[in-house]
């Protein structure tokens, strides 16, 4: 990985950018351009961290930290993190796990002592990559519903940063 590719918080523009592209692609679109929506409006009150990763100017992941979690089971300093995207021609290649080591050393310095990760319980692979990333610890499970009405159940995890 050389130069060309930078972890940031991410600006208003790219945001818009990444959310645009993501509703293009997904035909589900009123769920996406709602969470579109949430997204930047919590960006801009502060309820949530955007990070991308940007190659050449180009957004081609990102994950959303969002501090002090609305999880009865998660401890005080918890952060959860969620959102986590890779476009597609770009998996496999090490740039969201560059961004996962971004995002978890800031969110350590900015005094977070634990993270949260949610996954549904048919995502096999995800439950084994977040396993293998620390987060091992089982928090509690829950149910989300999405903007259409589907409710969708999770079991979140927890790890210490360090």
């Amino acid at each position: 990985m050389d130069n060309r590719y930078i972890c940031k918080i991410a600006s208003a523009e790219e945001m818009e950018q990444k959310w645009d592209y993501e509703i293009g692609i997904h035909a589900e679109k009123e769920n996406w351009i709602a969470w579109k929506g949430e997204a930047i409006e919590g960006a801009r009150s502060g309820r949530s961290i955007p990070y991308y990763g940007i190659l050449d100017g180009t957004v081609i992941c990102e994950a959303t930290a969002i501090p002090n979690p609305d999880l009865k089971q998660a401890p005080d300093h918890a952060v959860e993190l969620c959102a986590f995207r890779t476009n597609k021609a770009f998996r496999g290649q090490g740039y969201f796990s560059k961004l996962k080591d971004f995002m978890l050393k800031d969110l350590k310095r900015k005094g977070y002592t634990k993270a949260v990760v949610g996954v549904e319980p048919e995502e096999t692979l995800n439950r084994e990559m977040y396993h293998h990333w620390g987060f091992t610890e089982y928090l509690c499970s829950d149910t989300e519903t999405y903007p259409d009405g589907t409710v969708i159940h999770v079991d979140f995890f927890m790890k210490p940063l360090e």
